[in-house]
């Protein structure tokens, strides 16, 4: 990225260009990010490809002004905090289901970011309501966010569970990854019918004072805990909602697979 994308990124979200690439930093940048670019999955639903690259992934937030799941966003915001100075690892890491078993691999992707001021952090952009901040990530302690309690604890294989309010979210793999890595697992979320990204139709952006969704036509808005749903009735006012709420403009509504 050079002088040019990363302001241009940076205005996307709403951030200034740090003067260092601090653990400071590097938490505003991550807040500014999940207020700014929503946790979606319309490409799947619209019959969009996914192109995990770093140039199509911040082509599709920065100059499309579109959101994504988690391979989209964490790897361009790695992109972006590349080019800003923050030393990157990409994570692979396996989703748990309701069962509490874990899914495929290179299921989700991670990041570690360390910084200028020694900082070590798991940061994760790409998970929908997860943490607003990022986490120590050497800390095994509970470790306090506006989004809940989060803790990461070492498995028996040298893995590192991660869990929010005592229930495990994912299982992260240490070991460094490449993006290309991850193909397999977003061609397959993008493709299963056994993905619940292809099952289930959401849009999700963190907001100051809580969360807005729209997933399919029920729009959801929480603000300080008080929790509103609308259902809206047709094509037209789901457009709309895209574009008020997550700054989405489309020519069509989405449709899960199979629906109408």
């Amino acid at each position: 990225m050079d002088t040019e994308q990363i302001d241009a990124y940076l205005r996307r979200i709403g951030a200034e260009r740090p003067a260092a690439p601090t653990s400071r930093a590097l938490h505003d940048l991550h807040l500014a990010h999940l207020r700014s670019v929503p946790f979606e999955n319309l490409s799947i639903h619209l019959g969009q490809d996914i192109e995990l690259t770093d140039k199509a992934l911040v082509s599709k937030v920065v100059e499309a002004r579109r959101g994504g799941f988690c391979y989209e966003l964490n790897g361009a915001f790695a992109a972006l905090l590349e080019a800003l100075g923050f030393d990157v690892v990409l994570l692979q890491a396996r989703v748990y289901d309701d069962a509490g078993e874990p899914g495929i691999p290179f299921d989700h992707l991670a990041l570690r970011v360390r910084t200028e001021d020694g900082g070590d952090w798991l940061a994760d952009v790409g998970f929908g309501a997860h943490s607003e901040l990022p986490l120590a990530y050497a800390d095994r302690g509970e470790q306090a966010d506006p989004a809940g309690t989060f803790r990461i604890a070492e498995t028996p294989d040298g893995d590192l569970d991660v869990l929010k309010d005592g229930k495990r979210q994912y299982v992260a793999d240490p070991r460094p990854r490449a993006l290309a890595d991850f193909k397999a697992g977003a061609w397959y979320h993008r493709t299963s019918p056994d993905s619940h990204f292809t099952r289930s139709l959401v849009c999700s952006r963190l907001t100051d004072s809580g969360r807005v969704t729209l997933g399919g036509r029920t729009l959801t808005t929480t603000a300080d805990g008080e929790r509103d749903t609308v259902e809206l009735t047709t094509e037209a006012e789901v457009l709309a909602a895209y574009e008020r709420h997550f700054g989405i403009t489309l020519e069509r509504e989405p449709h899960v697979r199979g629906g109408a």
